[in-house]
């Protein structure tokens, strides 16, 4: 049964049918944006440090959009994230790939995961987790889970699909991590400390953000994850999954937050600093880069 449910990085490159020598050796980069919302200076600004890095390396930019939660993603963001990053000088080498179309990847990385043990159903809300924490934490930072569905020992779940349950990811408890990233240096965390099982497969059946961003960042063979310094505590949850699913990890080099004058980080709220905002005023995608970049 285990060995029917095998997950290997060789079938997930021959979805691309990219097994040449050369694309296994060379860099490949990626942008990633999410249509929920229009993009902002502090995207376009992560996209071109990472075309910077790719170009310079003369490697392969892919293009995939983020695109898995239906509730938050509309077709009008999803057609402005094309032309906004037109506009504002980005190109890209390959795609643009939908995580819309891609579910029955995830959904083999999921049976792996369960037919492992590795992952266990849990029927917490986020609500209830917050409560039960009953720690402070950071707005964009999950909450540490405080086990109450977690199974004692490592049990294989008896669930043919992940539907109508959350799905956590088992991090083993106490485990010192590290890992050399190429912008921020040096980070460590303690799993079971500093972040908790976490979420892989939500009850409303749209695979988690951890999950899907492994499973493509694999798929298509990406070298270096540029992103913003948001997401370095994530950056060991999915360290934690490439080795649970025997997958090479790419490099990762995060970068400083873009804030506003009074020094809060930008967001997809803030319309005045987003592109089409900025592009309709006839501010030049040049100015921005000038006023902006760290």
């Amino acid at each position: 049964m285990l060995s029917e449910l095998r997950f290997s990085i060789e079938k997930l490159i021959r979805q691309f049918e990219i097994l040449n020598l050369e694309s296994k050796v060379s860099y490949r980069g990626r942008l990633a944006p999410s249509p929920t919302g229009y993009l902002h200076t502090g995207h376009a600004l992560t996209f071109w440090r990472a075309q910077e890095r790719c170009r310079t390396r003369r490697g392969t930019l892919v293009l995939r959009v983020e695109d898995l939660d239906p509730d938050r993603c509309r077709q009008e963001f999803r057609e402005a994230v094309f032309e906004d990053l037109s506009w504002f000088g980005l190109q890209w080498d390959e795609g643009p790939f939908l995580q819309s179309e891609r579910r029955p990847l995830y959904l083999e990385a999921w049976k792996y995961l369960r037919g492992h043990g590795l992952i266990y159903p849990c029927n917490c809300s986020r609500r209830d987790v917050v409560n039960a924490a009953g720690a402070p934490h950071a707005e964009d930072e999950e909450p540490i889970y405080p086990g109450i569905c977690r199974p004692d020992g490592l049990t294989i779940p008896q669930a043919d699909d992940p539907v109508g349950l959350n799905w956590r990811f088992r991090v083993p408890n106490g485990e010192a991590m590290q890992f050399l990233d190429r912008g921020a240096g040096l980070q460590r965390a303690v799993a079971g400390v500093e972040f908790g099982d976490f979420v892989v497969w939500r009850k409303d059946d749209v695979p988690a953000y951890q999950l899907a961003v492994v499973v493509d960042d694999a798929a298509m063979q990406i070298t270096e994850v540029v992103r913003g310094a948001d997401l370095l505590r994530s950056t060991f949850r999915q360290l934690l999954l490439y080795r649970a699913l025997e997958l090479a990890a790419p490099d990762f080099y995060h970068l400083p937050l873009v804030t506003d004058e009074s020094g809060k980080r930008l967001a997809k709220r803030d319309d005045v600093l987003s592109l089409r905002t900025l592009r309709v005023k006839g501010v030049a995608p040049n100015e921005i880069r000038q006023r902006f970049a760290t």
